[in-house]
């Protein structure tokens, strides 16, 4: 028999819309390293902490880090053949990309050239110090070698000025390091396909020592208070560069809200818990997932005295359920998850999936803790891009998911596996 949660689960949906609608508002600045974005995403979060009550491990819940990014505060423009492109719409600079002004000519690249050796070696022959490369795989690149030898020219192995790929989707990404070219992807069918020249006016600040830090706090636990379950989330994004910004509502202010949603729910006297649960908001995890690596290394009590842990990551939709990594590593707890959800009738699916280093529960993962890392499958496609949104977030299963993590928490506090 599954042991529910017998107290009442209020509804969650509304609160976490304003924690999604402020972290994804432009005040935020997409939460990265212009406009101390980041930093202001982490007094949120810490003020949240402190109206629900929850204990620090140290003097604050603060835990800083520091890493190398690189940063565009200031201008990034481009034309092709005399006309202003929109950026954030017809294309992205990759932020390996050193500041750039000039107008450089374009040569095409494309599948015909990679799959001819003859061509291939004719093509990199040549100079193109003073040109920007236009790659273009036509859409249709088969799996396998064909799609990896494409995947090289991303490294410039012409020694262009520039390199522009053109692709049906625009995922902008972090970088520590800058190159000595630009890198721009396009979509395919903006003027970017026939340029004949391209200009481009890219400014970028490369910062050494950037100071981030994870936001820690839990709930002491009424029976095995030594004991912990743990949520995680993510709560910085890709920033602001030039002109636009990435509000990343889906990825991951959605992850955030539903942190604050079981914290909330948590902070309440009649809903405490047996075990104490901590509540980890990371920085750095659209820059390799380097505050949860940073947080394993150093850990505020001991990693082996985790019972289990959950991160949250893309909690916006769920149109089509969730997927549930570590399903194949962790069988027993997926499956009272499974049974929890058939139960309650909660979500479409949960669908396990293996293990995968995509998010912060990974070096947990690598250090022998038991966990779960969770995303919404379904409904909108945003991601990494301009369009992942507050106003078109729909957080379609906020209120299941939330039930299926108390009743599934509520079992791990019971030793159901």
């Amino acid at each position: 028999m599954l042991c529910m949660a017998t107290k009442p689960l209020f509804a969650q949906k509304d609160f976490g819309r304003k924690v999604v609608d402020t972290l994804a508002s432009p005040y935020m600045a997409g939460r990265g390293y212009v406009d101390s974005g980041c930093e202001k995403a982490a007094k949120y979060i810490e003020n949240e902490y402190k109206s629900f009550g929850l204990h620090a491990f140290t003097a604050s819940y603060y835990q800083p880090f520091h890493f190398p990014i690189n940063t565009y505060p200031g201008k990034i423009e481009a034309w092709v053949d005399g006309k202003v492109v929109p950026q954030g719409a017809d294309y992205i600079v990759i932020p390996t990309t050193p500041i750039m002004q000039g107008t450089y000519k374009v040569v095409k690249f494309d599948k015909s050239i990679l799959l001819d050796s003859i061509k291939l070696k004719k093509f990199l022959s040549k100079d193109y110090s003073r040109s920007f490369i236009v790659l273009d795989d036509g859409g249709n690149l088969k799996p396998g070698k064909e799609k990896i030898l494409w995947e090289t020219m991303r490294y410039n192995p012409f020694k262009a000025k520039g390199i522009v790929i053109l692709c049906d989707k625009l995922t902008e990404e972090e970088s520590d390091t800058v190159m000595d070219f630009a890198l721009l992807y396009a979509l395919r069918n903006t003027s970017f396909s026939k340029a004949k020249n391209i200009r481009v006016d890219i400014t970028n600040k490369f910062i050494r020592d950037y100071t981030a830090a994870n936001l820690i706090g839990y709930i002491k636990g009424s029976v095995q208070p030594d004991s912990f379950i743990v949520f995680s989330a993510h709560y910085d994004h890709l920033g602001r560069m030039g002109d636009i910004y990435f509000p990343g509502a889906n990825d991951n202010a959605s992850g955030v809200a539903m942190l604050l949603s079981l914290t909330r729910y948590y902070s309440q006297p009649e809903n405490k818990p047996k075990y104490s649960i901590a509540f980890m908001a990371f920085a750095g995890e659209e820059v390799d997932i380097l505050g949860s690596a940073y947080y394993t290394s150093h850990p505020e009590f001991p990693l082996n005295k985790i019972k289990f842990l959950i991160n949250m990551d893309i909690m916006g939709t769920g149109d089509e359920g969730i997927t549930v990594v570590n399903a194949t590593k962790f069988i027993k707890p997926f499956q009272d998850m499974v049974k929890i959800n058939d139960s309650l009738h909660l979500l479409k699916e949960v669908k396990p999936r293996g293990p995968t280093a995509n998010s912060d529960h990974y070096f947990f993962y690598k250090n022998n803790v038991p966990d779960f890392f969770i995303y919404t499958m379904g409904g909108i496609k945003a991601y990494h891009d301009i369009y992942d949104r507050r106003e078109t977030l729909p957080l379609t299963d906020f209120d299941n998911v939330f039930k299926l993590l108390v009743n599934f928490t509520n079992d791990i506090c019971n030793s159901k596996f």
